[in-house]
């Protein structure tokens, strides 16, 4: 058995008869027993990439295996082996939550005494037992994305995509989901878990790659994607937008990255922190303008993003190319 869960070598998709490329040869390595994360901002090709390799979609180029198996000439084979849950909960809310697993476990054809107990189980495991008679139609959003990851582990796969599990979701939502998800890989899941959220990939991803308009741009695991930058990140706010259009004059080349400016804030990623902050004060002095704070600071995934694409992660971009009924077929 290979060490890897997934492998996927040069993966080519285009959609509208070739003239959007939304992978461009995108090769993974997924680990088997933990998390492994896919980041980009909308439009960068992570859902095709997991619509690709779950057999929702054929590539137009290379190859890609499943726990061993093609998901072009073994999609049956595949599909017994994954989880599904993607960007918004797919729960039928005039079913209770109860009956929406019964239902999975019914398409999945899996006995009915298996799917009561496995059912059950669920709901306790995501916290849901309290509302398991009721309809569906009266859940939170939080409720309704645990029980669509409880749906798409029914069959107890060994392999689960995620793809952006926590969007929409409130921050205690998103960290109840966050601890679920580790106590799966802690009981041996493999996840491929697409994220926009920094903080997401930081916390749960062993290995990281960077998508940005369908091609890799980055990988590695977090610590390395962000030794990549620098040691320190030096946050300088000033007292107007002018003042910081006018210091980022003075202390530009304190650093070969881009800046980040977002109104009178400045971060500049740089080495040797503190002595670069003093210069960086001493420059500012110099040219009479007043800094109101001052901060160091590690890189984070963020930096790391900014550096790499010249945006936020966050920041609004087209949407991931949705396949037509042409190319579905």
């Amino acid at each position: 058995m290979s060490t890897f869960a997934v492998e996927a070598h040069d993966i080519v998709r285009s959609f509208k008869d070739g003239e959007v490329q939304a992978l461009k040869g995108v090769s993974l390595m997924v680990p088997r027993g933990e998390v492994f994360g896919l980041l980009g901002p909308n439009g960068s090709g992570k859902t095709t990439m997991v619509r690709i390799l779950s057999t929702i979609l054929a590539p137009n180029g290379g190859y890609a295996t499943v726990d061993g198996f093609d998901v072009v000439k073994q999609p049956d084979a595949v599909r017994r082996r994954i989880g599904l849950a993607g960007q918004y909960a797919t729960v039928d809310e005039n079913l209770t939550g109860f009956e929406n697993l019964r239902m999975i476990g019914s398409l999945n054809h899996l006995k009915k005494s298996y799917v009561i107990s496995r059912a059950n189980e669920l709901l306790a495991q995501f916290g849901l037992s309290d509302a398991a008679n009721r309809t569906t139609k009266g859940y939170s959003g939080g409720m309704r994305r645990r029980l669509d990851l409880a749906a798409a582990l029914v069959a107890h796969p060994p392999i689960l995509f995620l793809d952006e599990p926590t969007t929409g979701l409130d921050p205690q939502s998103r960290q109840d989901l966050w601890g679920i998800i580790e106590n799966l890989v802690e009981g041996g899941t493999t996840v491929l878990l697409t994220t926009q959220y920094l903080e997401e990939a930081d916390r749960l991803a062993k290995q990281l790659v960077v998508l940005n308009k369908g091609s890799i741009i980055a990988q590695g695991t977090s610590a390395e994607l962000k030794a990549q930058l620098g040691t320190t990140v030096l946050a300088l706010t000033f007292a107007s937008t002018d003042d910081a259009a006018r210091g980022l004059e003075l202390v530009r080349e304190l650093s070969d990255k881009p800046a980040n400016v977002e109104g009178s804030l400045i971060e500049l990623t740089l080495d040797n922190g503190p002595r670069a902050a003093a210069d960086a004060l001493r420059r500012l002095d110099g040219g009479g303008i007043t800094v109101t704070g001052l901060n160091l600071r590690e890189p984070s995934l963020d930096d790391v993003f900014l550096n790499l694409t010249g945006h936020k992660a966050e920041d609004e971009v087209p949407a991931d190319v949705r396949p037509s009924r042409k190319a579905g077929k």
